[in-house]
């Protein structure tokens, strides 16, 4: 897993352009061997963007019968900060069953789990993976692969605005040395326990030591905040 991370953020750094970045998704999807990985945004002008894996013909037929009205994916996570899995959002709408066909038969895969990422002045991004499984494969996979889609989700989205001319990429927060040691911690994949006890400190300390990062970094929790902390350069793993 942190070979997969480290090879997608040494494709991240080099990446110049949207055609770089798009060359990062398809590696992206090979790596994390699902069926396709979607990255899209909207920026605070109305401006879209999007890297992807899906048939091109599918693309223009959602773009031109302008899916994302009725897409309970995207409705689902405009309202929610969590990862969403699919398969807890309503499909029970006609118009979402139909939905739901078309894109089965364009080969969107019947799992997924989409990241809602909100950026700086208003900027929207969701970033997707999907899959052909079985729920219980799709279960154990997502476990076992959520956080690290969520540091990718906000390394991909990180680049993307860098890439915008840099309008919208936000200034990094000044953590302390021990919120930094806190989080490198746990960007390496020790437990609370684990990293409290590296450090010489209790957990109760641990844990204000986290929350002050969070507070800081306007992380909407741990993952999110070992994530921005990693994108802006304020930690190397």
């Amino acid at each position: 897993m942190k070979d997969k991370l480290e090879a997608l953020i040494s494709g991240l750094e080099a990446a110049k352009s949207h055609s770089d970045l798009q060359a990062v998704v398809l590696q992206l999807r090979d790596l994390y061997n699902v069926e396709h990985i979607v990255y899209h945004s909207v920026n605070r002008a109305g401006e879209q963007y999007a890297a992807l894996t899906y048939d091109p013909e599918w693309v223009t037929r959602y773009v031109e019968e302008d899916y994302a009205r009725i897409d309970p994916v995207v409705q689902g996570c405009y309202q929610r900060f969590h990862p969403v899995d699919w398969k807890r959002l309503d499909w029970s709408s006609p118009r979402a069953r139909a939905f739901m066909g078309e894109a089965a038969d364009a080969g969107v895969g019947n799992q997924g789990l989409s990241v809602p990422i909100r950026g700086p002045n208003g900027q929207f991004a969701l970033f997707t993976a999907s899959s052909r499984s079985t729920d219980r494969e799709w279960e154990t996979y997502s476990r076992c692969n959520v956080g690290d889609l969520i540091l990718v989700a906000h390394f991909i989205n990180q680049k993307v605005l860098e890439l915008d001319n840099g309008t919208d990429v936000q200034k990094s927060a000044s953590l302390s040395p021990r919120e930094v040691d806190t989080l490198s911690l746990l960007a390496m994949g020790y437990s609370r326990a684990q990293a409290a006890d590296s450090l010489s400190i209790s957990e109760h300390t641990l844990r204000v030591y986290i929350e002050s990062a969070r507070f800081k970094l306007a992380a909407q929790n741990t993952t999110h905040a070992v994530a921005k902390a990693i994108s802006h350069g304020l930690i190397v793993v």
